[in-house]
């Protein structure tokens, strides 16, 4: 079981940005701290307000953003009223001013209007001592707003996670180096690094690692005396020169390995030490879903964020899928609107687990549960958008 990682930092408001907040955040005044017109309009009093014709009002003065009207408002008196303005005394209702006539300051209002409209209350919003943003909240460009809003200039963020990953495979070869018969470039490792970006973890890129258990072995030392989290690409099958599996026997402990899901089934999970430890497949495509579905939660939630589920929803599908019983397969797809504006999906052909471009391609996952079967198009699908992901 993997723990959330308690490590509070405070930090100024801007670099909070996508950080996980460490401690509930309160509010320190009540949001809106006034009622104030929502509207463009006249502030009046709804003893004015006609049940039937119109009334005539007197036009006494004006309230804007930042200066409001001082005085009490008298019956059979109005004020004109800017959005953001405070309500004036004696005034409970906004009338917007394409509902009013103007001539002067005479105004004449009709009937239709009620008590208590266009007007945003204070405290509406938050107030003072309320929860604004809860510990495990991810914070977000509205968030930031919102703090400031609040005069709040700095917050309780946890520690960015440490993760540090490596390849293995002695076909693998760095880009910018010639390649023989057999070698290939190392692509997993910046689909890796793309990923672990986006979640704001600190990085610790460890490279290719060659197929040698003592190598493996030294990888898998130095790199759970830095992170918090080790993760590896390849070698966890059960080839001869797979050693990912053996070695973390002997250094650390598996949890589970193997699961039924295609692609992606030599996952391994387990720790190092105090580090939590990932091993991913070797093909491309598979190394993306697994990290989508198990370690991207698995990090927020030790990055301490309390809202970890990926969104899913049900679509008509557009293409014929056929797939076996046994496993739940994750096809990409890409989810776009039809003529008449409803969400649909597609394949996008082949679904190897080594055909990248149809990750790339791609703007979800098309979801489809253990039991074999037959989409026809027209058939709702399950799918999961890769915006919701990282």
């Amino acid at each position: 079981m993997l723990t959330a990682v308690e490590c509070p930092q405070k930090v100024a408001l801007r670099v909070a940005l996508g950080r996980v907040l460490a401690q509930d955040v309160l509010s320190t005044a009540d949001v809106p701290a006034h009622d104030n017109s929502a509207m463009d309009g006249y502030a009046v009093s709804a003893r004015d307000l006609p049940a039937s014709g119109t009334r005539a009002l007197q036009v006494v003065g004006s309230a804007w953003a930042g200066k409001p009207f001082t005085a009490t408002v008298q019956p059979g008196e109005a004020v004109r009223i800017m959005t953001g303005a405070v309500v004036p005394a004696g005034c409970d209702a906004v009338v917007m001013q394409e509902q009013a006539e103007c001539d002067g300051e005479q105004l004449r209002i009709g009937n239709g209007h009620r008590p208590g409209q266009n007007i945003r209350r204070a405290g509406e919003d938050l107030s003072k001592g309320q929860v604004a943003l809860a510990r495990g909240h991810r914070m977000q460009p509205a968030d930031l707003g919102l703090l400031a809003s609040l005069g709040i200039s700095e917050v309780h963020v946890q520690r960015p996670l440490r993760v540090a990953f490596f390849s293995t495979g002695d076909e693998l070869r760095s880009i910018g180096e010639p390649l023989e018969t057999g070698q290939i470039y190392d692509s997993n490792r910046y689909t890796l690094f793309g990923m672990l970006t986006r979640l704001g973890v600190d990085i610790i890129d460890m490279g290719v690692v060659r197929d040698k258990p003592e190598a493996i072995r030294d990888a898998f030392v130095r790199a759970a005396a830095n992170a918090d989290c080790v993760i590896t690409s390849g070698g966890v099958s059960v080839g001869d020169a797979d050693y990912v599996k053996q070695v973390l026997d002997e250094v650390g402990e598996i949890s589970f390995w193997k699961i039924a899901m295609k692609p992606g089934r030599p996952l391994a999970f387990g720790r190092i030490g105090a580090a939590g430890f990932f091993g991913l497949p070797g093909n491309p495509v598979a190394v993306m879903v697994t990290f989508y579905q198990f370690v991207q939660p698995a990090l927020r939630h030790m990055a301490g964020e309390t809202e970890v589920t990926l969104p899913q929803f049900t679509v008509p599908c557009l293409s014929r899928l056929k797939k076996r019983a046994g496993r739940s397969e994750f096809q990409r797809g890409i989810l776009s609107r039809d003529a008449q504006g409803q969400w649909v999906v597609r394949k996008t052909g082949g679904q190897g687990s080594g055909v990248l471009s149809s990750m790339s391609s791609a703007n979800c996952f098309i979801v489809l549960p253990p039991q074999g079967m037959e989409i026809e198009p027209g058939d709702p699908v399950l799918v999961e958008p890769f915006h919701a992901l990282v």
